[in-house]
């Protein structure tokens, strides 16, 4: 998902620019902690200790993982997750962070060598629900596979848009039935090369937006499918985030969500067909959910 830009200027007022987006995008998961925290002290004291569980924790394993109609990596990977949770559901803060088995090849910057690197993740990210129907959370967005391989040095708290591996977006979701959610993400401050550059070598933000619906059509005892679509577009620029040009549809397909009997154990398995039209790309992930 890299994308370079060999003619920025380095001058004062960019890095004042630059400097002036890294901090929106610390503030804006800031301002979700205090948010949340608030809401956590805020709780009635009626509900027992017992059935109230403010850390958790998750381990996913995967065929590959995809997001938004990215292939973020193509071979098998472990996902895991730490997160707190408020005490009336409504606020959470965690991390997520994910490594592969295999690697994939990076071509060094220097020697032009193609190097075998690992896919490496850690994100931040927090969530604030207003209702049973509308939710509002960010993410900080840090996929550092291949930085050094590459010959980059690697600064996890940088934000430079140049840098391309770490950016957050701001996203909001509703229900508009049980079934079926609107889901609205958008990348903020031109992070992780989303911008444009001009004619005399400046960059124009393009605040990319992206938009999912996804709705279960059909259910029966533990196993249910899921139909979703998503697309891409930006209101500033012709280049977004996701897309080779202007927007476009690029997320479209099934999940169909099963348990498996494991003795007594039953062992929740999602299987998502993907098919991007734009890149006339179709995979099949299969997503295990081990805790």
């Amino acid at each position: 998902m890299k994308i370079t830009n060999n003619n920025l200027e380095n001058t004062q007022a960019y890095k004042s620019f630059n400097m002036e987006k890294t901090f929106l995008s610390k503030g804006v998961l800031i301002a979700m902690m205090i948010l949340g925290l608030f809401s956590a002290t805020a709780q009635s004291e009626a509900e027992t200790e017992d059935t109230y569980k403010a850390f958790n924790a998750g381990l996913h394993l995967k065929n590959m993982h995809l997001w938004h109609g990215f292939v973020v990596h193509p071979g098998a990977m472990i996902a895991t997750n730490l997160e707190f949770n408020s005490r009336d559901k409504k606020f959470n803060f965690g991390v997520w962070g994910g490594a592969s088995f295999a690697g994939v090849d990076i071509t060094n910057n220097s020697t032009g060598e193609n190097i075998s690197s690992y896919y490496k993740e850690f994100s931040i990210y927090t969530s604030y629900k207003f209702s049973d129907k509308f939710f509002i959370e960010a993410v900080s967005h840090n996929n550092y596979t291949g930085v050094e391989e590459r010959g980059d040095g690697l600064h996890y708290w940088s934000y430079d848009i140049t840098q391309g591996y770490n950016f957050v977006d701001l996203n909001f979701g509703y229900n508009v039935t049980p079934n079926t959610l609107l889901y609205l993400a958008t990348i903020i401050g031109g992070g992780s090369g989303d911008f444009e550059t001009q004619v005399d070598g400046s960059t124009k933000n393009s605040w990319t937006h992206y938009f999912e619906v996804k709705s279960k059509v059909w259910e029966k005892n533990d196993t249910s499918l899921s139909l979703f679509a998503g697309g891409a577009w930006s209101f500033i620029t012709d280049k977004t985030f996701y897309t080779n040009n202007s927007g476009n549809i690029i997320n479209i397909g099934a999940t169909l969500s099963n348990k498996v009997n494991l003795g007594n154990f039953k062992l929740p398995v999602d299987v998502t067909a993907m098919w991007n039209p734009e890149q006339e790309r179709t995979v099949l992930q299969v997503d295990f959910t081990i805790f």
